[in-house]
């Protein structure tokens, strides 16, 4: 048996990302008409830990592929995911992605969203390129993810109107919104493979997993982490009265005067800036940073357990690693 050291790993992980941004680079060059494809490539150049390919590419391996032949599939995740960045930004009015102008910012909206359009098409181009068998029911599964994400945006949306949401509620919406992205693209890595229907079904259920912890990782960074490891203003949640799994969870256990002081975030639909501290109190008090880490443990356990299944030891590795590094950082 193969053990690599976390160092090893690291490099592979680097080495791996690295080629898909210099494949996003090139994508649009030459690229005609410029005003679309301008757009399209500043997109793609907003950078971020490019988990999404990296999860095709690792998926593969684990079912005795090579990463070499689902580049263009792991490409066409990334672009995929950048299309839905634009149109929640657009939906959200964000100024800002990533720490630079977001692109209906830059342009204006309706160049924006014909950019997010075009940048859907052409992911098809780009996973029908590796599809070599089982073409119909690949695309059904990268469909599928697209309209889940759907799905859990228009939940998300309806949240901001909804004065009641359950925690089962918010984590439906998360499960569709994020972690349907994740499962895609641990499913189509190990389907173009050739991993078997239990190789298959386990590398998705490891995906789906891995994205409910890491969105509930982020939602705890928004109010715990550092502002400056983090990379963006800290309980921008709760300025914009987002109705996150701490929040939910901190208005189940509050009783009294902390109950009501939850209660106003909603009817105030968010909070002022220099209210942040009083409100990171309130959730140290009623412990909802356990709470939160509690779940996070719970479904980073399942996926590890996936993970257990994979019968590539390099590939166990580097799983086991990436579960940890992503449930377990501070950015």
């Amino acid at each position: 048996m193969v053990i690599m050291k976390e160092q090893q790993i690291e490099k592979f992980y680097r080495s791996e990302v690295s080629i898909i941004e210099k494949k996003l680079r090139t994508a649009f060059i030459n690229s005609e008409p410029k005003s679309l494809y301008d757009p399209c490539a500043y997109a793609l150049e907003s950078g971020g830990k490019r988990l999404r390919p990296f999860l095709v590419l690792i998926s593969a391996k684990a079912v005795g592929g090579k990463t070499k032949n689902v580049y263009n599939a792991a490409l066409a995740v990334e672009i995929l995911h950048n299309f839905t960045l634009i149109h929640d930004d657009i939906m959200d009015n964000a100024d800002k992605r990533r720490g630079r102008a977001s692109l209906h910012k830059i342009y204006d909206a309706n160049t924006a969203i014909l950019a997010g359009d075009n940048l859907m098409a052409v992911s098809y181009k780009y996973l029908t390129k590796d599809c070599k068998k089982n073409v119909p029911e690949i695309v059904d599964h990268f469909t599928q993810g697209i309209i889940e994400i759907c799905e859990g945006q228009s939940y998300d949306k309806d949240f901001e109107l909804k004065k009641k949401v359950s925690i089962d509620e918010y984590l439906l919406m998360i499960e569709k919104k994020t972690a349907a992205l994740a499962e895609m693209c641990c499913r189509i890595g190990a389907m173009i493979a050739g991993g078997s229907k239990s190789e298959v079904k386990n590398m998705a259920n490891y995906g789906r997993n891995l994205g409910m912890a890491f969105q509930l990782q982020d939602d705890l960074l928004d109010i715990f982490g550092d502002e400056k490891e983090f990379g963006k203003k800290v309980g921008g949640d709760l300025i914009e009265g987002k109705k996150t799994y701490l929040f939910l969870k901190a208005l189940e256990i509050a009783k009294g005067e902390d109950k009501k002081l939850l209660q106003k975030v909603i009817e105030n639909k968010g909070i002022k800036p220099n209210q942040i501290n009083k409100y990171k109190v309130l959730y140290a008090r009623l412990n909802v940073f356990e709470e939160t880490k509690k779940e996070i443990r719970k479904y980073s356990k399942n996926a590890l357990k996936c993970v257990s299944k994979v019968k590539d030891s390099e590939s166990k590795e580097i799983l086991n690693w990436l579960t940890h590094k992503l449930v377990d950082r501070i950015n």
